[in-house]
């Protein structure tokens, strides 16, 4: 079964990861069919890069994302292209339909940090008056 998952790369503690289709039963690391992207958690906000074509490739041919790979795909606008293209939407539409999704995406992350922030500022206001 071919998956689609990351394989890690970069120095100790500066990890970052190329989305491959491979075959389900090698390792992390080892050999894969195809190199389809990139992600890069350590800018902010984090690197997503996929080739949208060859992703829909995979996933029409059974490939099988693991959770990781399944939400960048989401978050990229990957699955939502594949779901309007089952549809026959028009590639006009499509591509408004992604681009407003990839806005909604960078406006909850945006809004998501101000939470953490808060949060953390809270916690350790409690932790001081105690």
């Amino acid at each position: 079964m071919v998956k689609l998952r990351l394989r890690r790369k970069g120095r100790k503690k500066a990890a970052f990861y190329d989305i491959v289709a491979v075959d389900g039963r090698t390792r992390r690391d080892g050999a894969f069919i195809e190199r389809i992207g990139y992600f890069n958690p350590l800018t902010s906000p984090s690197t997503i890069n996929i080739d949208h074509s060859r992703a829909l490739y995979w996933l029409n041919n059974g490939a099988q994302p693991t959770d990781v790979v399944n939400a960048l795909l989401s978050y990229d606008g990957v699955l939502l292209r594949r779901h309007l293209g089952f549809k026959n939407a028009s590639p006009e539409v499509i591509e408004e339909s992604v681009e407003k999704h990839k806005a909604n995406a960078a406006k909850r992350y945006v809004v998501n940090k101000q939470k953490r922030k808060e949060r953390k500022a809270k916690k350790a206001a409690a932790a001081k008056s105690e």
